[in-house]
């Protein structure tokens, strides 16, 4: 944990001074430290859980954290916010679920553990679909209609608000053996989230998909369970899987995805003065999320290349490489479209968005 707090000393700390005292004013705090008038006395005292699918020092906790740093400048320490590791509560499904019955206010979830709940919310598990370039990949989540509009209406549906939609970064495989064609998927034991789409994208390589929860897969690895996983940089060097695997593929294929959520009774039910400071902070975290995870995977790829104890294999992809594999993945849109008439309209949507985005840059 303790290199994890260095590494982000520089981005995290900047950004949040800045934000501190944006904060201290928009929540109704003088220049001189005093406090200015709140109305009908202020934020009312309360406290909040926030569930993650990581640990202390990962991106997902760390963005946790900050949101509960700002959210408290903003109240005047009213509103304590308080980040929860994966696994205190249970399994990625089963935060899902508590965050649904109002057991937890807030959650980082990703869309391959909600497939079962929202199964339009499997388009994220589609390969080689967003741009190859993480600062474009985000102005799309952070602009799309497709997604900010029609998904998000889908999950509320269900009792979850998405309040916003960020990457961690590019996605990479990880191997007992070299994965660098389609062919080197023959047989392969993959573990993925549950998802329908992402096990289906791995049949297409001619893998044999395995759901599994990652708190298993270190395990899993060492003993042969399943031959390889994806995940973005920072996760691979930061849960240990390159002391387990060989290789690492630089494929780049998708994007990690998460969604930073809030059960939708309480959110509706909030007073407009605190659903004004979270969306603020919503807004807010943007830059300071994609700052940690540029961060975090730039340095733990070196790290990883340069651990001598545990040497890995890295093999970058060219784009000849990377083709062979867009191609099989691409009919795999065909079935996210079969899902429903929204997913149809939600795919055909996006992808037109990403399209002028990339023109447009």
């Amino acid at each position: 944990m303790l290199k994890r707090k260095k590494l982000l000393t520089g981005t995290v700390l900047s950004l949040s001074v800045a934000l501190a005292a944006c904060g201290d004013e928009q929540a109704g705090t003088d220049t001189n430290g005093d406090d200015a008038d709140n109305g009908d006395g202020g934020v009312e005292a309360q406290q909040w859980d926030f569930v993650t699918e990581e640990y202390e020092g990962q991106v997902q906790y760390e963005y946790a954290q900050e949101f509960a740093d700002i959210m408290y400048e903003k109240s005047d320490g009213q509103i304590e916010v308080t980040p929860r590791e994966f696994g205190a509560l249970g399994s990625e499904v089963d935060q899902v679920e508590l965050l649904q019955q109002g057991e937890v206010e807030l959650a980082i979830t990703s869309p391959g553990f909600t497939g079962t709940t929202v199964h339009e919310g499997q388009v994220f598990a589609l390969q080689f679909l967003f741009p190859d370039d993480q600062d474009l990949t985000q102005q799309v989540l952070n602009g799309s209609e497709a997604l900010n509009d029609q998904l998000t209406g889908l999950f509320e549906e269900v009792n979850i608000t998405p309040l916003s939609y960020w990457t961690e970064g590019f996605m990479q495989w990880t191997g007992s053996e070299p994965l660098r064609t389609p062919d080197d998927f023959d047989g392969f034991q993959m573990r993925t989230q549950q998802s329908q789409l992402i096990g289906e994208s791995y049949k297409a390589y001619g893998a044999e998909p395995t759901p599994l929860s990652w708190g298993e897969l270190y395990t899993a690895l060492q003993q042969g369970t399943v031959d390889g996983q994806e995940n973005p940089i920072f996760f691979i060097e930061d849960a240990n899987f390159h002391e387990v695997q060989d290789h690492m593929t630089v494929s780049n294929h998708n994007s990690y995805v998460a969604m930073t959520t809030m059960n939708t009774e309480f959110y509706n039910n909030l007073d407009d003065e605190v659903r004004e400071m979270v969306e603020e902070t919503i807004e807010e975290m943007r830059p300071i999320a994609f700052e940690i995870q540029e961060e975090m995977n730039e340095e733990l790829l070196t790290e990883i290349k340069e651990n001598e104890e545990h040497p890995t294999e890295v093999y970058e992809l060219s784009e000849e490489e990377r083709e062979a594999f867009r191609e099989l993945a691409i009919p795999v849109r065909d079935s996210y479209r079969g899902i429903s008439e929204e997913a149809e309209q939600i795919l055909d949507t996006l992808e037109e968005e990403i399209e002028e985005t990339v023109e447009n840059n």
